[in-house]
């Protein structure tokens, strides 16, 4: 079963997101508008909005009120996704062009700086300060996990406490707030939105895990970009941690690691001693670890198809085969 299979019940109003998604970025500058709407032709998952309108189906059936919002939630995620390019000097994106190697890095930033305006011109129409207080304070961690990210590049001297704080602002973030939020719109029990919140959390945690897995063990047509793009960048992830912790091999690893000029030229020795040290084994206990999490919420909300569904999402990640 494909994941895609799973937002069935949602799929009338994930053609509405995704329609809305270049009506909200058009720009009467032709450059401008040509850069923000590059990424979202790529395609992609639509998690985010999907999460959104997911959990408002628990207590309704018209999910109309809820559509502004989950574009706004996808918006916000590709403008951090056009930033990120620019950062990573990234070339090709979900098997594209990124907006960053077709129009540099000036237009990007203005393009990513454009997307996410308009995200909180869609957020501001709901006039709900609550809601803006959530979204502000995701969008602050957001910025602050890239920045740990950047510190951590090379430093095989951090922990695990690192690397979740990382992936928590990376990922889960997003989707637990696009959960909450979800809930939040449509006057959910306020132990029911707990409950989504950290539902969306523990998923995400567990979704950025796999990513993390699938960076070396993937092919290009998988990822959409090169395999090994995380070492590429000195990005050090949780299989390549636990190799620096318990591979016999773990002091050539820490040095390969620390270098910027080996990880760039010497990738795929880098990734095979991370696979030959069984890292993918534990990332992957890991990953179910939280999604075990992710199913336990389930089970104060409310007996309907959403809660179906948010199962099956659980299960596949507790099922999938690396």
């Amino acid at each position: 079963m494909s994941q895609f299979d799973f937002f069935d019940p949602i799929a009338d109003e994930l053609q509405k997101v995704e329609s809305q998604l270049s009506e909200n970025v058009d720009s009467e500058l032709t450059l401008l508008n040509d850069a923000a709407v590059h990424l979202i032709h790529a395609g992609g998952k639509r998690l985010r909005p999907a999460f959104a309108l997911l959990a408002a189906r628990f207590y309704r059936k018209d999910l109309s009120d809820i559509i502004p919002m989950a574009v706004a939630l996808e918006l916000i995620h590709l403008a951090t996704l056009v930033h990120d390019d620019v950062i990573d000097n990234s070339s090709t994106r979900r098997g594209a062009q990124t907006v960053k190697a077709a129009w540099g890095n000036r237009v990007s930033i203005y393009a990513g700086n454009y997307i996410f305006a308009r995200a909180l011109a869609l957020v501001a129409s709901y006039q709900r300060s609550d809601v803006v207080d959530v979204l502000a304070q995701a969008s602050m961690k957001i910025c602050e996990g890239e920045i740990f990210q950047m510190l951590s590049c090379y430093n095989v001297h951090l922990g695990l406490k690192n690397y979740l704080r990382r992936i928590e602002r990376k990922t889960a973030l997003l989707i637990s707030v696009s959960c909450e939020l979800g809930a939040m719109l449509s006057n959910a029990p306020v132990k029911e939105i707990r409950a989504l919140k950290k539902y969306g959390y523990y998923l995400g945690m567990a979704f950025q895990i796999t990513d993390d897995i699938l960076d070396f063990v993937a092919d290009e047509h998988t990822l959409g970009k090169p395999t090994g793009s995380d070492i590429r960048q000195g990005v050090i992830t949780l299989p390549a941690l636990y190799a620096l912790w318990h591979d016999p091999r773990r002091e050539e690893l820490a040095r390969l690691l620390a270098s910027p000029q080996a990880c760039a030229s010497q990738a795929e020795h880098i990734i095979n001693l991370v696979i030959e040290s069984d890292g993918i084994d534990y990332a992957y206990y890991a990953s179910q670890h939280f999604a075990r999490q992710a199913q336990r919420q389930l089970e104060v909300l409310p007996d309907v198809i959403a809660r179906e569904e948010l199962a099956k999402i659980t299960d596949f990640v507790l099922d999938r085969d690396y």
